[in-house]
């Protein structure tokens, strides 16, 4: 999947591709979040604030880490 770089703290890059949402953490830890719309992706990636808005998802999504 192609990630995008995003400006945050914790976050490196975020893509999305057919309902899946790969978040790569500054740790290198990489996480695919299932059935996120893509409004959600829009939004995330958008925000002031990327580490807030994925907080904001926490346990909105199923995840399973990829990395």
């Amino acid at each position: 999947m192609n990630r995008r770089p995003v400006t945050s703290s914790n976050i490196s890059s975020i893509g999305w591709e057919n309902g899946d949402m790969e978040v790569e953490y500054n740790s290198g830890h990489i996480y695919s979040f299932h059935e996120v719309p893509e409004a959600v992706y829009l939004q995330v990636v958008g925000a002031e604030s990327v580490g807030r808005e994925m907080n904001n998802l926490r346990g909105r999504y199923q995840s399973t880490r990829v990395k």
